[in-house]
Protein backbone atom coordinates (compact mmCIF):
# COMPACT_ATOMS: atom_id res chain seq x y z
CA UNK A 1 0.00 0.00 0.00
CA UNK A 2 1.36 3.25 -0.93
CA UNK A 3 2.24 6.18 1.29
CA UNK A 4 -1.49 8.15 -0.04
CA UNK A 5 -3.28 5.02 0.65
CA UNK A 6 -1.73 4.93 4.22
CA UNK A 7 -2.84 8.25 5.11
CA UNK A 8 -6.35 7.55 3.96
CA UNK A 9 -6.07 4.66 5.80
CA UNK A 10 -5.22 6.55 9.19
CA UNK A 11 -7.73 9.31 8.76
CA UNK A 12 -10.46 6.95 8.54
CA UNK A 13 -9.48 4.91 11.49
CA UNK A 14 -9.41 8.63 13.00
CA UNK A 15 -13.15 9.56 11.91
CA UNK A 16 -14.61 6.15 12.78
CA UNK A 17 -12.57 5.64 16.06
CA UNK A 18 -12.39 2.19 15.02
CA UNK A 19 -10.01 -0.35 13.18
CA UNK A 20 -13.23 -2.25 12.13
CA UNK A 21 -15.23 0.96 11.44
CA UNK A 22 -12.58 1.99 9.33
CA UNK A 23 -11.97 -0.73 6.88
CA UNK A 24 -15.75 -1.55 6.57
CA UNK A 25 -15.94 2.42 5.18
CA UNK A 26 -13.23 1.92 3.17
CA UNK A 27 -14.32 -1.60 1.74
CA UNK A 28 -11.08 -3.41 3.11
CA UNK A 29 -9.92 -6.53 5.01
CA UNK A 30 -9.63 -5.37 8.74
CA UNK A 31 -5.86 -6.66 8.63
CA UNK A 32 -5.02 -4.36 5.92
CA UNK A 33 -6.13 -1.54 7.74
CA UNK A 34 -3.78 -2.46 10.81
CA UNK A 35 -1.07 -3.31 8.65
CA UNK A 36 -1.09 0.53 6.72
CA UNK A 37 -1.45 2.08 10.32
CA UNK A 38 1.33 0.32 11.40
CA UNK A 39 3.37 0.67 8.49
CA UNK A 40 2.45 4.56 8.72
CA UNK A 41 3.65 4.52 12.70
CA UNK A 42 6.78 2.20 11.90
CA UNK A 43 7.52 4.92 9.26
CA UNK A 44 7.12 8.44 11.21
CA UNK A 45 8.18 6.77 14.23
CA UNK A 46 5.78 7.96 16.17
CA UNK A 47 2.71 6.12 18.31
CA UNK A 48 -0.56 7.29 16.57
CA UNK A 49 -3.42 5.83 18.26
CA UNK A 50 -4.06 4.16 21.49
CA UNK A 51 -5.27 1.12 21.71
CA UNK A 52 -7.66 -0.30 23.98
CA UNK A 53 -10.31 -3.59 24.08
CA UNK A 54 -13.07 -1.30 23.61
CA UNK A 55 -12.16 1.92 21.09
CA UNK A 56 -9.30 3.42 19.36
CA UNK A 57 -8.25 7.19 19.93
CA UNK A 58 -5.72 9.81 18.60
CA UNK A 59 -2.61 10.37 20.90
CA UNK A 60 -1.61 13.99 20.83
CA UNK A 61 1.18 13.42 17.85
CA UNK A 62 -1.66 11.87 16.00
CA UNK A 63 -4.38 14.46 15.98
CA UNK A 64 -1.72 17.21 15.65
CA UNK A 65 -0.39 14.90 11.99
CA UNK A 66 -4.32 14.41 11.06
CA UNK A 67 -4.88 18.30 11.17
CA UNK A 68 -1.45 18.61 8.92
CA UNK A 69 -2.48 15.50 6.34
CA UNK A 70 -6.55 15.91 6.12
CA UNK A 71 -6.20 19.20 3.83
CA UNK A 72 -3.26 17.87 1.97
CA UNK A 73 -5.34 15.04 1.37
CA UNK A 74 -8.72 16.48 0.48
CA UNK A 75 -6.45 18.89 -2.15
CA UNK A 76 -5.14 16.16 -3.79
CA UNK A 77 -8.72 14.97 -4.28
CA UNK A 78 -9.93 18.21 -5.47
CA UNK A 79 -7.40 18.61 -7.50
CA UNK A 80 -8.00 15.38 -8.88
CA UNK A 81 -11.27 15.82 -9.85
CA UNK A 82 -10.89 19.25 -11.42
CA UNK A 83 -7.78 17.85 -13.60
CA UNK A 84 -10.24 15.06 -14.72
CA UNK A 85 -12.57 17.24 -14.95
CA UNK A 86 -11.06 19.49 -17.23
CA UNK A 87 -10.19 16.74 -19.28
CA UNK A 88 -13.45 15.60 -20.19
CA UNK A 89 -14.54 12.73 -17.49
CA UNK A 90 -17.28 14.00 -15.40
CA UNK A 91 -17.49 9.95 -14.52
CA UNK A 92 -19.35 10.45 -11.00
CA UNK A 93 -22.56 9.58 -8.54
CA UNK A 94 -25.04 12.56 -8.44
CA UNK A 95 -27.40 11.96 -5.48
CA UNK A 96 -30.52 14.22 -6.36
CA UNK A 97 -33.67 15.98 -4.33
CA UNK A 98 -36.98 16.85 -5.89
CA UNK A 99 -40.58 17.12 -5.16
CA UNK A 100 -42.65 14.13 -6.16
CA UNK A 101 -44.64 15.67 -8.44
CA UNK A 102 -41.88 17.42 -10.30
CA UNK A 103 -39.75 14.13 -9.98
CA UNK A 104 -42.50 11.64 -11.89
CA UNK A 105 -43.49 14.47 -14.65
CA UNK A 106 -40.17 16.02 -15.45
CA UNK A 107 -37.19 13.49 -14.08
CA UNK A 108 -37.34 10.86 -15.99
CA UNK A 109 -37.07 12.45 -19.31
CA UNK A 110 -34.68 15.06 -18.06
CA UNK A 111 -31.98 12.40 -16.63
CA UNK A 112 -32.60 9.80 -19.42
CA UNK A 113 -31.62 12.29 -22.08
CA UNK A 114 -28.62 13.77 -19.83
CA UNK A 115 -27.30 10.38 -19.35
CA UNK A 116 -27.26 9.75 -23.48
CA UNK A 117 -24.95 12.29 -23.47
CA UNK A 118 -22.85 11.46 -20.28
CA UNK A 119 -23.66 7.95 -19.53
CA UNK A 120 -20.71 7.82 -17.01
CA UNK A 121 -22.50 9.72 -14.55
CA UNK A 122 -24.90 7.69 -12.37
CA UNK A 123 -27.93 8.93 -9.99
CA UNK A 124 -29.62 8.32 -7.01
CA UNK A 125 -32.66 10.19 -6.71
CA UNK A 126 -34.98 10.78 -3.55
CA UNK A 127 -38.55 11.90 -3.75
CA UNK A 128 -40.21 14.10 -1.20
CA UNK A 129 -42.45 16.75 -1.25
CA UNK A 130 -41.11 18.49 2.52
CA UNK A 131 -40.41 22.63 1.64
CA UNK A 132 -36.65 22.86 2.76
CA UNK A 133 -34.62 25.40 1.51
CA UNK A 134 -30.87 23.79 1.83
CA UNK A 135 -29.54 20.77 1.41
CA UNK A 136 -27.08 18.89 3.88
CA UNK A 137 -24.20 16.29 3.11
CA UNK A 138 -26.64 13.65 1.90
CA UNK A 139 -27.65 15.42 -1.19
CA UNK A 140 -25.24 16.90 -4.27
CA UNK A 141 -28.55 18.85 -5.66
CA UNK A 142 -31.93 19.24 -4.27
CA UNK A 143 -34.99 20.97 -6.35
CA UNK A 144 -37.38 22.45 -4.47
CA UNK A 145 -40.75 24.07 -5.45
CA UNK A 146 -40.98 26.97 -3.05
CA UNK A 147 -41.16 30.67 -2.35
CA UNK A 148 -38.22 32.76 -3.82
CA UNK A 149 -35.08 32.09 -1.89
CA UNK A 150 -33.68 34.28 1.11
CA UNK A 151 -30.98 32.10 2.55
CA UNK A 152 -27.76 33.63 1.64
CA UNK A 153 -25.71 30.64 3.31
CA UNK A 154 -27.03 28.80 0.71
CA UNK A 155 -25.58 27.94 -2.60
CA UNK A 156 -28.98 28.21 -5.39
CA UNK A 157 -30.08 29.12 -8.64
CA UNK A 158 -33.33 30.31 -9.50
CA UNK A 159 -34.53 28.40 -12.75
CA UNK A 160 -38.48 29.67 -13.58
CA UNK A 161 -41.27 30.85 -12.04
CA UNK A 162 -44.13 27.79 -11.08
CA UNK A 163 -47.73 28.97 -11.76
CA UNK A 164 -50.10 28.22 -9.16
CA UNK A 165 -53.86 27.64 -9.67
CA UNK A 166 -57.13 26.49 -7.79
CA UNK A 167 -59.28 23.90 -9.61
CA UNK A 168 -61.92 21.08 -8.38
CA UNK A 169 -63.64 18.30 -10.49
CA UNK A 170 -67.34 19.89 -12.14
CA UNK A 171 -69.46 17.56 -10.44
CA UNK A 172 -68.02 18.85 -6.84
CA UNK A 173 -68.37 22.27 -8.19
CA UNK A 174 -72.71 21.33 -9.22
CA UNK A 175 -72.71 20.00 -5.61
CA UNK A 176 -70.89 22.70 -3.49
CA UNK A 177 -71.76 25.87 -5.91
CA UNK A 178 -69.25 27.91 -7.81
CA UNK A 179 -66.79 30.45 -5.44
CA UNK A 180 -67.23 34.03 -6.81
CA UNK A 181 -65.20 35.16 -4.08
CA UNK A 182 -62.72 33.88 -1.43
CA UNK A 183 -64.47 34.59 0.95
CA UNK A 184 -67.37 32.22 -0.46
CA UNK A 185 -64.45 29.26 -0.29
CA UNK A 186 -65.02 29.19 3.95
CA UNK A 187 -67.58 26.60 2.74
CA UNK A 188 -65.91 24.77 0.81
CA UNK A 189 -62.92 21.73 1.13
CA UNK A 190 -60.16 23.32 0.45
CA UNK A 191 -57.51 20.67 0.32
CA UNK A 192 -54.31 21.45 2.26
CA UNK A 193 -50.88 20.83 1.91
CA UNK A 194 -49.13 20.51 4.69
CA UNK A 195 -45.85 17.93 5.62
CA UNK A 196 -47.62 16.52 8.43
CA UNK A 197 -50.77 16.63 6.65
CA UNK A 198 -52.28 19.44 8.95
CA UNK A 199 -53.33 21.66 6.11
CA UNK A 200 -52.31 25.22 5.60
CA UNK A 201 -53.07 28.98 4.31
CA UNK A 202 -54.19 29.81 1.24
CA UNK A 203 -53.30 33.72 -0.08
CA UNK A 204 -54.90 35.07 -2.94
CA UNK A 205 -54.21 38.39 -4.23
CA UNK A 206 -56.12 40.98 -6.92
CA UNK A 207 -55.58 44.49 -8.12
CA UNK A 208 -53.98 45.04 -4.83
CA UNK A 209 -56.81 43.21 -2.31
CA UNK A 210 -55.76 40.04 -0.42
CA UNK A 211 -57.74 37.04 0.64
CA UNK A 212 -56.66 34.84 3.18
CA UNK A 213 -58.55 31.31 3.97
CA UNK A 214 -57.61 28.67 6.42
CA UNK A 215 -57.54 25.17 3.87
CA UNK A 216 -57.19 21.63 5.29
CA UNK A 217 -60.14 21.53 8.12
CA UNK A 218 -61.85 18.68 5.86
CA UNK A 219 -58.82 17.55 3.78
CA UNK A 220 -55.11 17.41 4.35
CA UNK A 221 -52.44 15.73 3.22
CA UNK A 222 -48.62 16.09 2.28
CA UNK A 223 -48.77 14.68 -1.19
CA UNK A 224 -48.96 17.15 -3.96
CA UNK A 225 -49.99 14.00 -6.35
CA UNK A 226 -52.48 13.18 -3.41
CA UNK A 227 -54.05 15.97 -3.32
CA UNK A 228 -54.56 16.26 -6.68
CA UNK A 229 -56.10 12.86 -6.99
CA UNK A 230 -58.85 13.86 -3.90
CA UNK A 231 -59.69 16.81 -6.46
CA UNK A 232 -60.49 14.82 -9.82
CA UNK A 233 -62.26 12.47 -7.22
CA UNK A 234 -64.57 15.43 -6.79
CA UNK A 235 -63.70 15.82 -3.08
CA UNK A 236 -62.76 19.85 -2.92
CA UNK A 237 -60.59 22.33 -4.32
CA UNK A 238 -56.99 22.17 -4.77
CA UNK A 239 -54.35 24.62 -5.08
CA UNK A 240 -51.14 23.34 -6.78
CA UNK A 241 -48.76 23.65 -9.79
CA UNK A 242 -50.22 24.25 -13.44
CA UNK A 243 -48.26 21.61 -14.85
CA UNK A 244 -49.49 19.07 -12.28
CA UNK A 245 -53.22 20.20 -13.23
CA UNK A 246 -52.74 20.97 -16.91
CA UNK A 247 -53.58 17.73 -18.34
CA UNK A 248 -57.06 17.20 -16.88
CA UNK A 249 -57.74 20.53 -16.93
CA UNK A 250 -57.72 20.20 -21.29
CA UNK A 251 -59.55 17.06 -20.52
CA UNK A 252 -62.11 19.31 -18.88
CA UNK A 253 -61.59 16.85 -15.22
CA UNK A 254 -60.87 19.67 -13.83
CA UNK A 255 -61.89 23.09 -13.97
CA UNK A 256 -60.39 26.34 -12.95
CA UNK A 257 -61.68 27.95 -9.51
CA UNK A 258 -61.54 32.19 -9.37
CA UNK A 259 -59.29 32.52 -12.10
CA UNK A 260 -58.72 36.23 -11.44
CA UNK A 261 -57.04 35.64 -7.99
CA UNK A 262 -53.26 34.74 -8.14
CA UNK A 263 -51.57 32.72 -4.99
CA UNK A 264 -47.85 34.25 -4.52
CA UNK A 265 -45.67 33.14 -7.03
CA UNK A 266 -43.15 29.97 -6.30
CA UNK A 267 -40.11 29.70 -7.77
CA UNK A 268 -38.39 25.94 -9.48
CA UNK A 269 -34.71 26.29 -7.20
CA UNK A 270 -31.72 24.55 -7.45
CA UNK A 271 -29.88 24.04 -4.13
CA UNK A 272 -26.73 22.72 -3.71
CA UNK A 273 -24.51 22.00 -0.35
CA UNK A 274 -21.96 24.63 0.47
CA UNK A 275 -19.24 23.82 -1.85
CA UNK A 276 -15.86 26.05 -2.36
CA UNK A 277 -16.49 24.62 -5.95
CA UNK A 278 -19.10 22.65 -7.61
CA UNK A 279 -18.09 19.64 -9.56
CA UNK A 280 -18.61 19.88 -13.73
CA UNK A 281 -21.00 17.00 -13.90
CA UNK A 282 -23.41 19.20 -11.36
CA UNK A 283 -22.93 21.87 -13.48
CA UNK A 284 -23.68 20.48 -16.66
CA UNK A 285 -26.99 18.59 -15.36
CA UNK A 286 -28.29 22.16 -13.85
CA UNK A 287 -27.47 23.34 -17.14
CA UNK A 288 -29.69 20.73 -18.81
CA UNK A 289 -32.16 20.87 -16.29
CA UNK A 290 -32.90 24.42 -17.12
CA UNK A 291 -33.30 24.09 -20.62
CA UNK A 292 -35.55 20.69 -20.48
CA UNK A 293 -37.78 23.00 -17.96
CA UNK A 294 -37.79 25.92 -19.97
CA UNK A 295 -38.46 24.52 -23.46
CA UNK A 296 -41.16 22.50 -21.79
CA UNK A 297 -43.40 25.45 -21.57
CA UNK A 298 -45.37 23.55 -18.54
CA UNK A 299 -43.92 26.12 -15.48
CA UNK A 300 -43.87 29.37 -16.01
CA UNK A 301 -41.12 32.41 -17.13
Amino acid sequence: MGEIEELRVFLAVAREASFAGAARTLGLPAPSVTRAVAALEARLGVQLFLRTTRRVSLTPAGADYAAQVAPLLEGLGSAAEELRERHGDLAGLIRLNAPIGFGAETLPAAIASFRREHPQVTFSVLLSDSFVDSVDDSFDLAIRISVAPRDAASIWRRICRVDRILAAAPDYLEARGVPAHPDDLADHACIGHDVRARGESWELRRDGAVARIRAGAELAANNAALMAGLALAGQGIVMLPRFMLEADLDRGALVRVLPGWQPPELWLTLYYPPLERIPARLKLFSEHVERHVTQSGKFGS
